[in-house]
């Protein structure tokens, strides 16, 4: 434990960087997400297959692969910027797809008659989309988003391996000079970990159960 007291602020600096990846690239992925989501169920084929091979091609890669794109392409591409910012677009990308899918389910989930209903006082399909069915249908999956940050919170720890000293990284720092108490070192990573993942499923229950109530 003393390794654990000692390194305190590695730890804290890490965790600090975690929560900043997984701010930017949580919020990221919810407006993209919702973006792409809309754009699969619009009228216009172009926007529905751009969409839809958007989401086949991240969903199916791996998201080592998708941030070793970032971190070493993109600056080959003569992309120049720091590999934090190159972290948070990967995953970014990565988690964008899983958001896309949720919120797609919530649409499919809004009865028929809504949309018809807001089509027949004239509302083209972007009023209907923006003010009568997404509103519905992210409060009905707020609960699986939440989980797909839940996970995206573990994937932050993939960006350690592409030179960002997220909390895993950090921890791997402090193993390397106190290898003697790596079960203490790995226990208080996890720890770090549980009130990230933790605090975000008591959100997701709290938020459950008020719409539960509004429907």
């Amino acid at each position: 434990m003393d390794a654990v007291l000692d390194n305190l602020p590695t730890f804290l600096r890490g965790f600090g960087t975690t929560l900043a990846l997984l701010g930017i690239a949580g919020a990221g992925a919810l407006v993209i997400g919702t973006l792409v989501a809309a754009m699969r169920i619009s009228p216009v084929a172009s926007l529905r297959g751009f969409a839809t091979v958007y989401t086949e091609i991240l969903r199916n890669t791996p998201l080592t692969l998708v941030l070793f794109f970032c971190a070493f392409i993109l600056p080959y591409l003569g992309v120049r910027i720091d590999f934090f910012i190159l972290a948070s677009i990967g995953l970014t990308a990565y988690t964008s797809p899983f958001v896309a899918e949720a919120v797609r389910s919530g649409v499919n989930g809004v009865p028929v008659g809504q949309a018809e209903a807001a089509r027949s006082i004239g509302l083209g399909f972007g009023q209907t989309l923006g003010i009568v069915v997404l509103p519905q249908a992210i409060r009905m999956v707020i609960p699986p988003l939440i989980n797909v940050l839940i996970a995206l919170t573990k994937n932050t720890s993939v960006a350690g391996a592409f030179f960002v000293k997220e909390l895993f990284a950090s921890a791997q720092d402090v193993i390397n000079i106190r290898g003697d108490e790596v079960f203490a070192i790995l226990i208080a990573v996890a720890v770090f970990y549980l009130i990230i993942t933790v605090t975000l499923g008591r959100v997701a229950a709290v938020v459950e159960r008020r719409v539960a109530v509004l429907r």
